[in-house]
């Protein structure tokens, strides 16, 4: 049998394009013999001190508040519980297009069996340095001019490959979903392989 390996992923929850992949991710899983993992980081800490439109600042403005409580819970309960709140903010933020706020972090948590109080830790800077220090972790492989979503995985000569994307949509279900990891993969361990891109001709699509 193939020994499973674990893949992490870095996402935002405010990011559409982050939500997607990680659903591809999910999916993944059960046709590859691989596990994922997610992390949190925030385009609010990548986009501090940048130049930015106005609209989009407000975004990252009210973008501090969900990073910092899925660190919280990360601290607190644990990856898994991470995941399933990543899951039930996702679901609230993208589908049920519910904004960023208290509300949907209590309904979000309070959906997965968590303590809603944990939602305070959106107004806290008490998890900034533990989330900067998971930004960090997943960034630095990849560097600073990328987003989310971010992933991490055994490469094909055993060591790690770091890459941004993919970006996808609709996310592909089954074998479509198991066939893009091996190209994926196949890319991102070829070394000296950086970018392969298209203009995107649609928007987000949650299916």
């Amino acid at each position: 049998m193939t020994e499973r390996v674990t893949a992490d992923m870095w996402f935002d929850p405010l990011c559409p394009w982050a939500w997607i992949t990680s659903r591809w991710l999910l999916e993944v899983e059960q046709v590859r013999d691989v596990d994922i993992r997610f992390h949190v980081m925030s385009l609010s800490v990548l986009n501090d001190g940048r130049e930015v439109s106005e609209e989009y600042r407000d975004l990252m403005r009210d973008g501090w508040g969900p990073v910092r409580v899925c660190i919280a819970v990360e601290q607190a309960h644990g990856a898994e519980a991470l995941a399933k709140l990543y899951t039930a903010m996702g679901t609230r933020i993208h589908l049920g297009k519910e904004g960023l706020g208290r509300d949907m972090l209590v309904g979000a948590l309070t959906e997965v069996g968590l303590d809603p109080a944990l939602a305070d830790a959106a107004e806290s800077t008490q998890y900034d340095e533990a989330l900067r220090a998971s930004h960090e972790a997943g960034m630095r492989p990849v560097g600073t001019d990328v987003g989310t979503p971010v992933i991490h995985a055994p490469g094909p000569d055993g060591g790690q490959v770091a890459f941004f994307g993919p970006v996808i949509t609709p996310a592909p279900k089954g074998e479509a979903a198991g066939r893009l990891w091996d190209g994926v993969l196949l890319v991102a361990g070829t070394p000296g392989f950086y970018e392969l891109k298209r203009t995107r001709e649609q928007g987000p699509i949650f299916n």
